[in-house]
C-alpha cells in the first residue's frame, strides 16, 4: 500500500510532511539566507568563462586591469570572506539536519519503521530533480551530490551522538575532502615539479649541465604551465559555447552533465557533503541550529570563526593577486586551506545569524528570508533558469559581456525577486510549487497544496 494512503491516515502511526505550523524558523532563516548567498558564488559559473573555481581570470573584460581593478578586487575580496564555500556549508549543515527532523517526526508518530522508506524516497527524487536540473538547465547542479551522499552516507548516521558526528565529520571535511580536492586541482603534482624546477634553476646558475631525467621534469613543468596558461583562444572557444542555441548546448553539455559528476573525485564531493552534513546533524542535536544555546556560545563561535578565517583569506587572494594569479599560488594559498577556511568562515556567519535571529529585534525583516528558504528547492531552479535566460538563452546574451563588480546587480535584481515573490507564494499556498511536487512523490499521495487559515507560522 501506498504510504499516505487514506486507510494509512486513518489513524496511527501515520507519516506526512512537516506542516507549516512545525517548521523551525531558524532553520527556515539559515536555509533562506544560504540559498541567496550561495548565488553570490553561482554567478560566476552563469555569467562567463571560468578558468580558475570563482576567481575572475579570463574574463572577456579583464577583472584586474583598468579603472574597476580595485572595485573588482574588493568584490573579490568581500565574496570569499563571507561568501564562497560557507553559504554552501551552511546548506549543507541543514540538509543534514534535515534527516534528522524527518526521521524524529516520524518517530513521534509512532511510524519509526516507515522512516526508512520515506528517506529513501525522498531523495531518490532528489537525484531525478537534480539530473533533470544539471542536463536541461545547468551544470552546476548541486542537488545529485546532495541526493547521493544522502543515499549512501546519512542514514545510519543519525544515532550517532554529537561528539561522533562532529569527530567523522570533521575528518571527512578536512582530511578526505581536502584530499580529493587536491587531486581534482592536481597541486600535489604542481608542487612537486615547481621543486624540481627550482632546483633545476639552481642547478643551472651553477654551471652544472642538465641530465636527462632533469630535462625530462623540466618538459613536465613546461607542459603544466602551458596547460593553465589562459589564451586569448581559450577565452574564446569558451565564449563559443555560450553563443550555441540551446539544443546544441543540451547535446554538447547536458547530455555528459552525470558524466562530468562522476569524473569528480569521490574523496572531495561525497567527503565534503557528508562531513558537512553529519556536522549538522551533530549541531542540530545540540541544539545550535535551533537557536537554543546562549548568546555567548554564538559569540565565541563567531569570534573565533572570522578571525581564523578571514587573516588566510586575505592573505591568500593578496599573494594571490600580487602573482598576477599564478595557478600554483592560486592552489597553495586560497585551495589548498578551503575546508578549513570554509569550515571556520560558515560556523561564524551562522553563529552570527542565529545570534541576530534568537533576538528576535529583526523578525519582521527576516519573514521574508524564511519564506525564502521555507521554497527554497522552488527559488533554486528559478535561479538557475533565470540566470540562465539574462546570460545565454534570452535575447540579451550578457555572457561574458559585464564587468566583473557590475554582477553584483544581478545578484541584487534576483534576491529582489526571490524575497518579494517567497511570502507572496506562501500567503495561498502551504509549499513552494517543486517542494509540494518533491513531497508528494515522497509520501506517494498528493499533499494539500492550498494554506490552511488556521495554521500559524511557528514563532520559535
Amino acid at each position: 500500500m501506498p504510504v499516505g494512503s487514506d486507510e494509512e491516515l486513518a489513524g496511527p502511526p501515520h507519516t506526512a510532511p512537516v506542516m507549516r505550523a512545525e517548521r523551525i524558523s531558524s532553520i527556515d532563516t539559515l536555509r533562506g539566507f544560504a540559498l541567496l548567498g550561495i548565488l553570490v558564488m553561482n554567478m560566476d559559473g552563469f555569467s562567463g568563462p571560468q578558468f580558475f573555481h570563482d576567481i575572475p581570470v579570463g574574463l572577456p573584460k579583464p577583472a584586474f586591469i583598468g579603472s574597476h581593478a580595485h572595485v573588482n578586487l574588493l568584490v573579490l575580496l568581500i565574496k570569499w570572506i563571507f561568501f564562497e564555500g560557507k553559504m554552501r556549508f551552511i546548506f549543507s549543515m541543514l540538509f543534514g539536519a534535515g534527516v534528522l527532523l524527518l526521521t524524529e517526526r516520524a518517530e513521534r508518530r509512532g511510524a519509526s519503521e516507515r522512516s526508512a522508506d520515506i528517506f529513501l524516497r525522498r531523495n531518490m527524487w532528489l537525484v531525478l530533480i537534480g539530473v533533470i536540473h544539471g542536463t536541461f538547465i545547468w551544470s552546476g547542479d548541486i542537488l545529485l551530490q546532495y541526493g547521493s551522499t544522502a543515499l549512501l552516507f546519512l542514514y545510519p548516521c543519525r544515532k550517532l551522538r554529537p561528539r561522533s558526528l562532529f569527530t567523522v565529520g570533521a575528518f571527512l571535511l578536512l582530511v578526505v575532502s581536502t584530499y580529493g580536492l587536491l587531486q581534482f586541482t592536481g597541486t600535489t603534482t604542481s608542487v612537486l615539479l615547481n621543486r624540481e624546477h627550482i632546483r633545476f634553476i639552481a642547478s643551472q646558475k651553477a654551471g652544472n649541465l642538465p641530465t636527462p631525467e632533469q630535462k625530462k621534469i623540466e618538459q613536465k613543468w613546461a607542459d603544466e604551465v602551458k596547460e593553465h596558461e589562459i589564451t586569448k583562444q581559450k577565452i574564446n572557444e569558451e565564449m563559443a559555447q555560450s553563443q550555441v542555441g540551446y539544443v546544441d548546448h543540451l547535446l554538447d553539455q547536458g547530455i555528459d552533465y552525470e558524466t562530468h559528476f562522476v569524473s569528480l573525485p569521490p574523496a572531495f564531493t561525497f567527503g565534503e557533503s557528508a562531513g558537512i552534513m553529519m556536522i549538522g546533524m551533530g549541531l542540530y542535536k545540540i541544539g545550535f541550529l535551533s537557536a537554543e544555546l546562549p548568546y555567548s556560545t554564538y559569540l565565541w563561535t563567531a569570534l573565533l570563526g572570522f578571525l581564523i578565517s578571514t587573516p588566510l583569506y586575505v592573505a591568500g587572494l593578496l599573494k594571490s593577486y600580487q602573482s598576477g594569479f599564478f595557478f600554483l599560488t592560486v592552489e597553495k594559498w586560497v585551495y589548498l586551506p578551503y575546508e578549513f577556511t570554509g569550515m571556520c568562515g560558515g560556523l561564524a556567519i551562522a553563529a552570527t545569524l542565529l545570534m541576530i535571529i534568537k533576538s528576535d529585534v529583526f523578525r519582521r525583516l527576516l519573514r521574508p528570508v524564511a519564506a525564502v528558504g521555507q521554497t527554497a528547492l522552488s527559488n533554486y531552479i528559478l535561479t538557475s533558469l533565470i540566470c540562465q535566460l539574462i546570460f545565454v538563452w534570452g535575447p540579451w546574451k550578457l555572457y561574458g559581456k559585464l564587468q566583473y563588480y557590475q554582477l553584483v546587480y544581478v545578484v541584487l535584481g534576483v534576491w529582489i525577486m526571490n524575497l518579494v515573490f517567497s511570502p507572496l507564494w506562501l500567503r495561498a499556498f502551504e509549499f513552494g510549487p517543486l517542494e509540494w511536487l518533491w513531497r508528494s512523490a515522497t509520501y506517494w499521495k498528493l499533499q494539500p497544496m492550498w494554506k490552511k487559515s488556521d495554521l500559524q507560522p511557528n514563532s520559535r
